[in-house]
């Protein structure tokens, strides 16, 4: 059988590509849009592949996610270099003793809680929710957080919050706290809290953002972050399935897996790219907007 024909197309395998490395970064869940597309687009093999625990659409995922935390980690490269020494330093001095040290740990604690409840909940979420009609429900609900962040950073934004770092503590209104004075308690509660992303239509991006302005850092801070934070969890969740690239779900599909990965690299890194820049100056409101209006259509859409 020519996967080309039966299976999936050089095209699908590129949209889908180009799909998962925008809305992976972009607050819009592309866990959500990718279960969505196909089931919009009529593409009725794809549809059937993402319902089964073993197939060839899980493998395609698994090179786009690989793909997807390649692009993250070329374009934080020098962050990553700095953060890697720094963590392998702390070893020798038994000691944080710089902000990107503590950036290093931080990321560490909320990448373990992270990839815990992914290892433990992941199936059992794709199975039971990952379905055209809960992923709009869920994009609709992303939304809500998405704006109920903004609201609630709006308002802490003249309250003052009391933060620790090396320099001592001082008192800073939400939206001014930097992320070397964040808890690493508060680092594992993001962990915990990216286990809703496992639900088609909530973003992992998005979500991390607004625990993070929830607890005062501003947007670019946030972004980062969360940007940073899911380079290690992505690669994790591909390399942890990628002896599938090897096995007989991936027969017939290497070559969209492979186009569909280049895509979904340059789509990520051209993503990161704009949105580092974007949450400079701006905000998550125009994407909660649209969470909340395709969520609702698409619902209904479906029902």
């Amino acid at each position: 059988m020519h996967a080309d024909t039966h299976v999936m197309t050089i095209l699908q395998a590129v949209i889908m590509g180009l799909l998962q490395g925008f809305t992976e970064l972009f607050p819009i869940s592309s866990l959500g849009h990718s279960v969505i597309i196909p089931q919009l687009f009529g593409w009725t093999q794809i549809v059937k592949a993402q319902k089964a625990d073993n197939s060839f659409f899980l493998t395609f995922l698994v090179g786009l996610h690989v793909a997807t935390a390649a692009a993250l980690f070329v374009y934080f490269r020098n962050d990553w270099i700095k953060i890697i020494k720094g963590v392998i330093r702390t070893f020798s001095t038994r000691k944080i003793e710089t902000p990107i040290q503590r950036l290093g740990w931080l990321l560490i604690v909320a990448t373990i809680p992270a990839g815990i409840m992914g290892l433990l909940f992941e199936h059992l979420f794709r199975t039971v929710f990952a379905k055209p009609l809960w992923a709009s429900f869920f994009l609709f609900i992303n939304g809500i957080i998405l704006l109920i962040g903004e609201k609630k950073r709006k308002e802490a934004e003249n309250s003052p919050r009391r933060v620790h770092s090396k320099g001592g503590s001082r008192q800073l209104g939400s939206g001014h706290r930097q992320l070397d004075t964040l808890e690493f308690k508060e680092a594992g509660a993001i962990g915990v809290a990216q286990v809703f992303a496992l639900l088609a239509g909530i973003s992992r991006s998005g979500i991390t953002m607004v625990a993070g302005l929830v607890r005062g850092m501003d947007h670019e801070d946030s972004a980062r972050f969360s940007f940073l934070l899911a380079t290690p969890i992505i690669l994790a969740a591909g390399l942890y399935k990628l002896p599938s690239l090897l096995g007989h779900s991936a027969s017939g599909v290497r070559p969209q897996i492979l186009v569909g990965s280049i895509a979904a690299f340059i789509a990520a890194y051209l993503s990161v790219a704009f949105l580092v820049k974007y949450f400079r100056t701006k905000n998550l409101y125009p994407f909660g907007i649209y969470s909340l209006v395709i969520g609702a259509i698409l619902f209904v859409h479906f029902l």
